[in-house]
């Protein structure tokens, strides 16, 4: 049965995921995007290069988040977060990028790689991992639905 999520619920999904579907709108249509995330509670923290996804926040700060688990179509879990795009710069970016690669980007960097399973005996360059861009999504509202 369909029902409504608790609060608790919804911090449960949004702390457990990673990767969440971005709307920003440029007033004729939203342009989605999946992108990487921390949540520490309050913000939801992502990083991007430059691109039209940032120049869409740029002009028009509010934003759609979307967060689900999927198990089937009568199993899921789905989060709705509105909120408002704040790039981040200096010290402020610094931390929240040390938060996003601890939390996050750990469970995907080369250095995980095992050598002894692959051929590489190149140096191991993580350089990609790290965007232009920080950003922060300031949580105004949020709501749940599930069906277990």
């Amino acid at each position: 049965m369909n029902s409504i999520m608790t609060l608790a619920e919804i911090e449960n999904v949004l702390q457990s995921q990673s990767i969440c579907r971005l709307a920003c709108n440029d007033k004729k249509f939203p342009h989605l995007i999946p992108i990487s995330y921390f949540y520490d509670g309050k913000y939801i923290y992502c990083q991007s290069q430059h691109g039209k996804k940032i120049e869409l926040m740029q002009k028009n700060p509010n934003v759609t988040i979307l967060v689900d688990i999927i198990g089937s179509m009568n199993n899921y879990k789905s989060v709705i977060v509105n909120g408002e795009y704040q790039e981040l710069k200096g010290h402020e970016a610094d931390d929240a990028r040390k938060l996003l690669f601890e939390q996050i980007f750990s469970l995907m960097t080369t250095t995980r790689i095992h050598f002894f399973q692959h051929e590489e005996a190149g140096k191991i360059d993580d350089s990609e991992r790290i965007k232009i861009i920080m950003f922060r999504i300031k949580i105004v509202n949020t709501s749940g639905r599930k069906e277990e």
